[in-house]
Formats: C-alpha cells, sequence, structure tokens
C-alpha cells in the first residue's frame, strides 16, 4: 500500500519496488505470497478505506505507508481487524502498537547522531523547515530538545502543506537569521523545490550555500537527489541507515537486481531497502509460522536475523521496532551520497528515547558514528 502518485511518489515507487523485489527473490520453501498492490494516491480517506477493504477481504499482513499521518490513519483498523502492518519508514517515533512492526529508523537511529555530528562539526544554531503534518512537528520537537540539551540553540522553525512548492519566503527567512545549518523535514515536492530556491537564492549572494549553511536532513534519498537536479545537488547532508553507495557485496547485490528489476527507476534508497527489509523478514517469518496467523507471525519475525542490503537487521521483541545502522552521508554532483560516518553495527531502537539520559542530550551509548571519511 503505497502512493505511488501524488506529491510523494517518487520515495513511495522505490519503496513499493523495494517489497516487489523481495517478493521476486522468496526462497522460503512451503509458502507463496502474491502480492495485492494499491496506491491510496497521497489522500488520508483513501489509506483508511482501502485497508478496511483489504482486511475485510482476509488480507492479514500489508507492508505499506510512508508518511505517519499514513500510518496513524490506518493503525486503528489494524487493530480493529487483528491484522499487522509491516511500516518501513523512518519516523519519529514515540509509538508502539502489537498491530506494526517497524523496519525504519527510529529517532535515536537518525536524528540524535544527526544532532550530534553537526553540533561537532557544523554549528551550534539551525533553522527548521518541515512539511505540516505530524513527522517534521514530533521531528523538530525531538531535535529542538536535543539541541537545547546540548546548550545550542533553534533560531525559528517554519511548516509548509504536504506538496507546497510556494517556498520563497522561508528561503528569505533562513538567510536573514543566517544559521550554522538547516534542518529540514520536508517531503515530496516542497523538498525538491526547497533545495532549488534555496541554492539559487544563496548563488545570487554570493554564497557558498553547503559550506556556510548546510542543509541537514533525515529523510533525503537518492531519487529525491534525481528530482532536485544537478544545479543544486551536491553538499547536502543526510542521517539515515542505508545508501546506495554502501560498499558490501550483499548491498551490490541488491541494487544490481533492483536495477535489473525496475530499469526506469526510482534508484534504491532507504526506503526502498526498508521496503524489502519489511517483505523478507515477512516471508521469513510466514514460512518458520507455518501461518498466516498475526501472533504466531509476529514471534516468528522476532527470531529472524536477515544480512540486509544496510548489514545486520533483526527485530526487536519488546518493540516491534528494528535493530539498525545509523550513518551519515554527503550528497555529490552525481546524485548520490558519499558515506563520512557510521556507527560500528546495528544499534538497539529507541523509540521513546527513554535509553537517552539526559532527555535527548546524547544518543544511546551504544550507536556512536565513526569516521570513514
Amino acid at each position: 500500500m503505497f502512493s505511488t502518485t501524488g506529491p510523494y511518489s517518487v520515495v513511495a515507487r522505490s519503496m513499493l519496488n523495494g517489497a516487489l523485489l523481495a517478493v521476486a527473490e522468496q526462497v522460503a520453501p512451503g509458502i507463496s505470497v502474491e502480492p495485492v498492490v494499491v496506491n491510496p494516491g497521497g489522500d488520508l480517506a483513501s489509506y483508511a478505506a482501502l485497508s478496511r477493504d483489504l482486511l475485510q477481504s482476509g488480507v492479514r499482513h500489508v507492508v505499506g505507508c510512508y508518511t505517519s499521518s499514513s500510518r496513524k490513519e490506518v493503525i486503528p483498523c489494524f487493530e480493529k481487524h487483528d491484522a499487522l502492518l509491516w511500516y518501513p519508514s523512518h519516523y519519529e517515533g514515540f509509538e508502539s502498537s502489537n498491530n506494526v512492526i517497524y523496519t525504519g529508523a527510529s529517532p535515536n537511529q537518525h536524528v540524535l547522531p544527526l544532532v550530534d555530528h553537526m553540533l561537532a562539526h557544523v554549528g551550534s544554531s539551525a533553522f527548521c523547515i518541515g512539511s505540516n503534518y505530524i513527522w517534521a512537528w514530533e521531528n523538530t520537537r525531538i531535535f529542538r530538545e536535543a539541541m537545547t540539551a546540548r546548550g545550542a540553540r533553534v533560531l525559528a522553525e517554519r511548516y509548509v502543506p504536504v506538496g507546497d512548492t510556494e517556498i520563497d519566503q522561508v528561503v528569505e527567512a533562513i538567510l536573514e537569521a543566517r544559521p550554522s545549518f538547516v534542518f529540514n523535514n520536508l517531503i515530496g515536492t516542497s523538498n525538491y523545490a526547497f533545495f532549488r530556491a534555496f541554492r539559487a537564492a544563496c548563488n545570487a549572494r554570493g554564497i557558498d550555500q553547503p559550506r556556510v549553511i548546510p542543509v541537514a536532513s533525515c529523510t533525503l534519498s537518492e531519487p529525491e537527489l534525481e528530482e532536485i537536479g544537478t544545479d543544486a545537488v551536491d553538499g547536502h547532508l543526510s542521517c539515515s541507515v542505508y545508501f546506495s553507495s554502501l560498499a558490501s557485496p550483499t548491498n551490490e547485490a541488491f541494487t544490481r537486481a533492483y536495477r535489473a528489476a525496475f530499469p526506469e527507476g526510482p534508484s534504491t534508497s532507504a526506503d526502498a531497502e526498508a521496503s524489502y527489509i519489511a517483505m523478507k523478514l515477512l516471508v521469513l517469518a510466514l514460512a518458520e509460522a507455518g501461518t498466516d496467523d498475526v501472533e504466531a507471525v509476529k514471534e516468528a519475525a522476532t527470531r529472524q536475523h536477515l544480512l540486509a542490503p544496510q548489514g545486520e537487521v533483526h527485530i526487536d521483541p519488546q518493540t516491534l521496532h528494528a535493530h539498525l545502522t545509523p550513518r551519515i552521508g554527503i550528497s555529490n554532483a552525481a546524485s548520490r551520497f558519499e558515506l563520512i560516518v557510521e556507527a560500528p553495527g546495528p544499534v538497539r531502537p529507541d523509540p521513546y528515547l527513554v535509553q537517552s539520559s539526559p532527555r535527548y542530550a546524547v544518543a544511546a551509548r551504544n550507536s556512536s558514528l565513526r569516521v570513514v571519511k
């Protein structure tokens, strides 16, 4: 269930591709998975209606949703019908449902490592921008509290409607405030428009934007770099658990298979990999459980250890979130990310940030990043 049309369709198409690739590769004996694909088109009401139709038809497992608003829209339906949503997107945390398995990054796997890096290497003041919905609100709140706990400052926050491309006023406000960096939680077409407008405005003023006012995100991925365009694509920071440029045999095999299956794109991304992981784990859990019963599959899922394109991944039985490996990359002119720091291994998910002490001040001790470039 992915919105392959609408304002964030580029990312959603890569997510669908990742899930379908995992289905094509299924090797678990004794089961056969036939995907049913639905497209809510970015409309919240359609998410709820399609979920209801799927679950009433007998479907018990759904890999899908990109935005937090769509996830929250469908969870009551999954709880009512005792079905399982496999949610493959980084998100703001502070949620746990017995009817959701989360294969995207939690806040301690993307927001807190980014705060640590930016304060250590860039500066102590930030301007926050985001799309006007729960992901940006909550992610900015976590970021603001982490910054404050470290003695740093958030100069201002601005939000624009999802899909809005009238971004000039936000750009002017950033240039007037002159922060050390921008913390960006825009999604979809708003995101692409911002990067182009911000770079153009900086160029017009003789400002070397990547060096003077870099933009740091937790959502920016390779398909989106391609949408931004060559004039504004380089020098942007992204904290993620996966980049397509990772050098490992598993990732090389994944990207090669993905390109062969989907030559028209969009490119592989953290979201595509999270969907791939979700479907892989679902197939393995179905095979071990020998049934599609939600409780049996859920228990089996927590026993799987998957060698994913990003490295080892497994599901925490307490929170149903994934152990993932945080990384930070910087974009280049080829619309790819060059890895600059990474954690030494998978980090336990901490969706409620209860392991961070003092509150939000630093990431959990085992999530320290090492410089790779």
